[in-house]
C-alpha cells in the first residue's frame, strides 16, 4: 500500500485511483484509532470532573461546548466512552477502520461482550441509521427520559417583525409528534390538486395549510363562540374591494390585505369591526351575515362537499358567499355554495371568479376571465380549436 507520506508528496493527482482509495482507508484507520482515543479519555475526565473547571453542567455540556458538536451527539459519545471498555471487539474496529465512530456509537448501546463479535459483520452491511433503529428497539428507555421528554415538551408562536409571517416552533415527545404527523401527512395528500395542472406549492406549504385547516375545524366546532371568535377590523371601502382600499387588522394580531379580509368575512366564527376614517366603529357584529347551523346543515345536503369542479372535499369546508356579503350579497341558499380552504383563497387570494345558475350549476373562471372546465376538453372544442 502506497505511504500516506509518499501520496502528500506525489499529490493527490499523481497517483492512480487505486492508490487513491487506498490512502484514503489508510488516514480512515487514523481518524478511528484518534477517535477511540478520545473516546477512552471520557471516563476519566468525568471521574475527575475535569470539565467543571470550564463552566460546563456536567462532562456532555463540556463536549459539546469544546468540540463544536450537538448536545445529543456530545451525549452518545460519552456513553460510548463509558461502554467500549467492555467492548474490546468493537473497540478494534473503530481503530481499525473497519466500523466509523457512528456505527459503533449506536453499537454500544446494545452490544454486549457475548454478542460483539457477531455484531461487527453484521453492521459493515448496514447502514448507520439500521444500526440506530435496532438499538432504539432493542434498549429500553429509562423512566427518566420519557418524563425529561414530557416535561420538555413546548409550542410557541408569533409574528415576524413586519407582521406577514406567522412562525411556529414546537417540541414534542416522539409519540405525540408521530401524531402530529400522521394526521397532517393525511390532510395535505387529501388537499385538492392546483386547477393549472402543476402543484406550485411544495409538501412543506400543503402541510401548513393542511395544519391552518385542523385548527379551522376545532374553532368552527367551538363550543364557546365568544372566546374562539376571530375579531378583524377593517374599514367599510376594504369590504366593499374598492381600489386602494387599506388593509385590515386581526385583533390582537397582524396586519392583514384586503382581499385576506373579505375571505374571512366568509367564515362562520367572525366579528367584523367596520370602522370610519377616525377609527370609530360604524358598525359591529354580523348577524345579517351568519350562515345558521339550519342553513349550514342544509348547503351541506345540498352540495355535498365542495363546488369546485373535480373536487368534492367534504371536511373543512365553508359557506361562501356568491355574491360577497360586503358587496350586498344576501345569506341565503341561493346565494351559498360550499367551498374548502383551498378553493375559497382561490376565489379571495388569487382572482378566480364562480357564478351560480338556477339549475344549481356553478360556472368558475380563472383570473383572466377564462371559464375553467375540469378535465380534457370535448371533442368537438377539439376539433374546434
Amino acid at each position: 500500500m502506497l505511504e500516506i507520506s509518499e501520496t502528500a508528496q506525489r499529490g493527490a493527482a499523481a497517483v492512480s485511483d487505486v492508490e487513491l482509495a487506498a490512502g484514503a482507508d489508510a488516514l480512515w484507520a487514523i481518524v478511528g484509532r484518534a477517535q477511540g482515543a478520545l473516546l477512552a479519555l471520557f471516563p476519566e475526565i468525568d471521574r475527575r470532573e475535569a470539565w467543571r473547571a470550564d463552566g460546563a453542567q456536567d462532562l456532555p455540556h463540556w463536549v459539546s461546548m469544546r468540540f463544536g458538536i450537538s448536545a445529543w451527539k456530545a451525549s452518545r459519545w460519552v456513553a460510548a466512552g463509558d461502554t467500549l471498555a467492555s467492548l474490546p471487539r468493537v473497540s478494534e474496529a473503530l481503530s481499525s477502520g473497519a466500523l466509523g465512530l457512528d456505527k459503533v456509537v449506536e453499537l454500544t448501546r446494545f452490544a454486549t461482550p457475548e454478542t460483539e463479535s457477531e455484531l461487527i459483520p453484521w453492521a459493515r452491511e448496514r447502514s448507520s441509521g439500521a444500526i440506530r433503529r435496532r438499538a432504539d428497539l432493542e434498549r429500553r428507555r429509562e423512566r427518566h427520559e420519557v418524563v425529561a421528554a414530557e416535561r420538555d415538551r413546548f409550542l410557541r408562536w408569533g409574528y415576524s417583525d413586519d407582521g406577514t409571517r406567522f412562525e411556529l416552533e414546537a417540541e414534542l415527545p416522539a409519540d405525540q409528534g408521530a401524531i402530529v404527523a400522521k394526521a397532517l401527512t393525511r390532510l395535505s395528500d387529501a388537499m385538492p390538486e392546483h386547477p393549472d395542472g402543476d402543484d406550485p406549492y411544495p409538501a412543506e406549504a400543503r402541510r401548513a395549510d393542511a395544519l391552518s385547516m385542523l385548527c379551522s375545524g376545532a374553532i368552527a366546532s367551538d363550543p364557546d363562540p365568544d372566546r374562539a371568535t376571530l375579531v378583524v377590523h377593517t374599514r367599510l371601502e376594504t369590504l366593499l374591494g374598492e381600489p386602494g382600499a387599506p388593509n385590515a387588522e386581526i385583533e390582537d394580531g397582524p396586519v392583514i390585505a384586503p382581499e385576506t379580509a373579505r375571505r374571512l368575512a366568509c367564515d362562520a366564527r367572525l366579528q367584523v369591526v367596520v370602522e370610519g376614517d377616525a377609527g370609530n366603529p360604524l358598525s359591529l357584529g354580523r348577524l345579517t351575515r351568519t350562515v345558521s347551523p339550519a342553513m349550514v346543515r342544509a348547503l351541506r345536503q345540498r352540495d355535498r362537499g365542495c363546488r369546485f369542479p373535480g373536487c368534492g372535499r367534504r371536511r373543512f369546508t365553508n359557506a361562501h358567499h356568491v355574491e360577497w356579503w360586503s358587496r350586498g350579497g344576501g345569506t341565503d341558499l341561493d346565494n351559498l355554495v360550499l367551498l374548502c380552504g383551498f378553493h375559497h383563497r382561490l376565489v379571495h387570494e388569487h382572482g378566480w371568479r364562480l357564478s351560480t345558475h338556477a339549475d344549481g350549476t356553478v360556472s368558475w373562471f380563472r383570473p383572466n376571465g377564462e371559464r375553467y372546465g375540469v378535465g380534457p376538453a370535448p371533442p368537438e372544442a377539439a376539433r374546434l380549436a
